[in-house]
């Protein structure tokens, strides 16, 4: 495909040229520290341990809470050696932190 030498070649969008308006209530941050905790958030949703968006308790979703663990385990092992150490420290104990809590809905759930 020829491209035209009169039209300038096409640039790549760069989302920060244009960023986006803010929407309702203000918003936190949005960095890795903030994802991590929003993904422990809804695992912890998913376990029946916080009320959901709604302001509901509902029953454990343990399939869901292990997919939001596995995410999490997932972004440890493609940030390996790309994080301050304070990010480090975080994944490793909202993992480890996520990981007690799966296993005892796991078991508490094989008792019922």
């Amino acid at each position: 495909m020829a491209t035209d030498p009169k039209q300038p070649p096409h640039e790549p969008h760069d989302a920060h040229d244009h960023p986006l308006p803010e929407m309702g209530e203000p918003m936190p941050p949005a960095d890795f520290t903030t994802f991590i905790l929003s993904l422990a958030s809804a695992t912890l949703i998913d376990l029946g341990e916080l009320e959901g968006p709604d302001g509901h308790k509902h029953a454990p979703s343990l399939a869901m809470a292990r997919h939001h663990i596995d995410l999490v385990a997932m972004l440890a092992d493609k940030t390996r050696g790309n994080l301050t150490g304070e990010e480090e420290r975080l994944l490793h104990q909202v993992t480890a932190d996520l990981k007690g809590r799966f296993i005892r809905a796991a078991e508490a759930s094989k008792k019922s």
